[in-house]
């Protein structure tokens, strides 16, 4: 890991008595870019927008970048469980679509079962409503918000530098004190930190306006099937509000064809092709390398952008939401670092406040989805038929428990992992 900062010295820019300017006082300026920023934040999905609420409510001067201007549809199933709901704002009010507390599994859209639960699994949401609360949290906190810019690049001077600059693709220069990189899986902040990834997987979705009769059916139940290409599943997710239903697959990239012929089975067996979809889209979910770099100098990478996801599930929204945080809050640290040798140390101890709690769940992750690629049914039959399996599903999507944990803590877990791999 490479390293440019140095004291911030008698040079260092105190912040203002407002942890920013308005929005509105920004646009009107010559240039909403200018100045020294303590902290710059690319990207404003719910890893960057949770970057810079943790740092702007510690009274820092930040800046908040993306290239969209919210709302914006995003690819994503909308899953809102314990920890992310544990991850957000004070006073944060989620936009609920719909509420779980029953699930029904499938195998190949085979050998249904429904469990239900009598406390609430986990919420839904729309990415755009979600996302653009999380933004409004962040300016309350005292960030600034500027749409509109795509990020080019960072340059770290050789050296003793004490700022780093964010090149934007108009050319322009934003000069910073630290950057967190959130601009999701095909980040250029996370290309500059030298991020790696060892599993890539295609995630198709489709969102499919349906009648009320239908809704009443869904309302409050997911559809999960686990499906038939290796560690691929498909997955409904209804969002009453909004009178439509989220249905998606994901596998492994390297057969784009496989994946759209599975999603269209999904659907036909579901009986939803008779509707017409409002749209149809896709993305790349990148999981990061256990050795992967999460810093580089004063900048920092959290969320898709440093390839933090769970592997199992590819559920990435409270991993945005925990990183971000994290993120925000180092970089704070980084910027009011006192010589390189503090720079380094701050980004050392967010590497390792990530790697301690996000990774070890992503090594547990890791070691379940190699053994549901090999045999799916047996994870199927479990959380179907074993009333410990079915609850550990369940205290996990409500934040009691994580993967790791119930692998640390039940021989039978480990068990079953242990033959399924085989």
């Amino acid at each position: 890991m490479t390293d440019s900062g140095s004291s911030l010295g008698q040079d260092r820019i105190d912040p203002p008595a407002a942890p920013g300017p308005d929005a509105d006082e920004v646009s009107d300026g010559p240039d909403p870019l200018a100045g020294v920023w303590d902290v710059v934040v690319v990207g404003a999905g719910p890893a960057g927008a949770s970057a810079a609420y943790g740092a702007a409510r510690q009274g820092r001067r930040v800046l908040l970048l993306d290239k969209a201007e919210h709302p914006r549809y995003k690819t994503c199933g909308g899953g809102i469980i314990g920890p992310s709901r544990d991850s957000l704002p004070e006073d944060f009010k989620l936009p609920l679509q719909d509420r779980v507390y029953a699930v029904t599994f499938a195998l190949g859209g085979r050998f249904t079962r429904t469990r239900r639960s009598k406390r609430m699994l986990f919420g839904l949401v729309n990415r755009d409503e979600f996302d653009l609360r999380l933004v409004q949290s962040a300016e309350q906190a005292g960030a600034v918000l500027v749409t509109g810019v795509t990020v080019a690049g960072v340059e770290q001077p050789a050296g003793a530098g004490r700022t780093v600059t964010v090149t934007t693709s108009d050319g322009r220069r934003i000069e910073a004190r630290a950057v967190v990189g959130a601009d999701g899986s095909a980040s250029r902040i996370g290309r500059h930190v030298g991020v790696t990834f060892d599993q890539i997987d295609l995630g198709l979705e489709a969102e499919i306006p349906v009648p009320e009769s239908v809704l009443r059916y869904w309302q409050g139940r997911i559809h999960l099937d686990w499906g038939p290409l290796p560690g691929s599943y498909g997955w409904v997710f209804p969002k009453t509000e909004s009178g439509s239903l989220t249905v998606g697959v994901i596998s492994a990239r390297g057969d784009g064809e496989a994946t759209k012929g599975y999603l269209a089975d999904y659907i036909r067996q579901l009986g939803l092709s008779g509707f017409t979809p409002s749209i149809e889209s896709g993305h790349l979910t990148r999981c990061r390398a256990e050795d992967s770099p999460l810093s580089r100098g004063r900048v920092l990478v959290a969320g898709d952008a440093a390839g933090l996801l769970e592997p199992w599930t590819r559920e990435g929204i409270s991993y945005a939401l925990r990183s971000g945080r994290l993120a925000g809050e180092w970089a704070v640290k980084i910027a009011e670092a006192d010589g390189s040798a503090d720079v380094r140390r701050q980004a050392l101890n967010y590497a390792f406040a990530i790697k301690a709690g996000l990774g070890v769940e992503m090594r547990a992750g890791k070691v379940m989805l190699g053994a549901f690629e090999r045999r799916p049914h047996l994870f199927h039959a479990a959380v179907c038929l074993v009333g410990p399996a079915w609850r550990a599903f369940a205290r996990t999507t409500q934040g009691h428990t994580t993967f790791a944990q119930i692998m640390r803590d039940y021989r039978a877990a480990r068990r079953l992992a242990s033959i399924a791999a085989r």
